[in-house]
C-alpha cells in the first residue's frame, strides 16, 4: 500500500477478508453485490460506501489474492536467504506448494485474474497478469547465482521454469491428476542446469 492511500477501516478490512473467502468459492467473474452482501452479512450500499465501486471492490479482491501470492514468494526467498539455490530446487519447492490440494481455490482465483486481466486491460482486472510475471520473474532471479542472473540465458531460464510450473497449475487445477502434472514438472526441471556445488 502505498503512503497515499488510506489505511482502511476495521470493518472494511473485515468485510474484504469475508468478501475474500467468498471469492475463493465462487470466484470473481460473476460477481454481484447483493448476494455477496448477504453472505458475507453487510449491504451493498455499505459495500459501495466502503468500496467506492464495484470495480473498486474487485480491484480490492485482486490486491488481496496477491497478498496470498506475494506470502508464497516471500516463502520462497525466506528458503533462499542470501544463497542462490538454483532454479530446479526453487521450482521444486513452489510446485510442491502449487500441487497441495488446499490451494486449489487460490490457484483458480490467480488464473481468473490472470486471465481477465488479458482480456480487460483497463478495467479493475488491468495489470494483474504483467504484476504477477514481474513477481515471478524477480524472486526467482533470486534463486539463481549472481555472477549468472543478469544474462539473457539465466532470464531464458527462468522464464521457462516460470512457463511450466504455470502450465501445470493449469492442468492441475482442469485435471485434479497429480501424479502425472508433478511427474511433469520433474522431468523439465531435471533438465535445467544445476549448480555444480549441489550435485552429488
Amino acid at each position: 500500500m502505498s503512503s497515499d492511500e488510506p489505511v482502511p477501516s476495521a470493518r472494511q478490512t473485515e468485510l474484504l477478508e469475508r468478501a475474500y473467502r467468498y471469492a475463493l468459492e465462487h470466484g470473481l467473474s460473476e460477481l454481484s453485490l447483493r448476494p455477496l452482501a448477504t453472505a458475507i452479512g453487510s449491504s451493498p450500499r455499505v459495500l459501495l460506501y466502503l468500496f467506492g465501486s464495484k470495480d473498486g471492490l474487485v480491484r480490492a479482491l485482486l490486491a488481496r489474492a496477491r497478498r496470498d501470492e506475494l506470502a508464497l514468494l516471500d516463502r520462497l526467498r525466506d528458503l533462499t536467504g542470501e544463497e542462490a539455490i538454483g532454479l530446479a530446487m526453487a521450482a521444486e519447492e513452489v510446485w510442491s506448494w502449487l500441487a497441495a490440494p488446499e490451494h486449489r481455490s487460490l490457484l483458480a482465483l490467480w488464473v481468473e485474474g490472470y486471465s481477465r486481466s488479458l482480456l480487460d486491460a483497463h478495467g479493475p482486472w488491468g495489470g494483474f497478469a504483467s504484476e504477477t510475471v514481474n513477481d515471478w520473474l524477480a524472486v526467482l532471479a533470486r534463486t539463481q547465482r549472481p555472477e549468472e542472473r543478469d544474462t539473457d540465458t539465466a532470464l531464458h531460464h527462468r522464464t521457462l521454469v516460470l512457463a511450466v510450473l504455470r502450465g501445470a497449475m493449469l492442468d492441475l487445477l482442469a485435471t485434479g491428476d497429480t501424479e502425472r502434472t508433478t511427474a511433469a514438472v520433474r522431468a523439465q526441471l531435471a533438465a535445467l542446469p544445476r549448480d555444480p556445488s549441489r550435485q552429488v
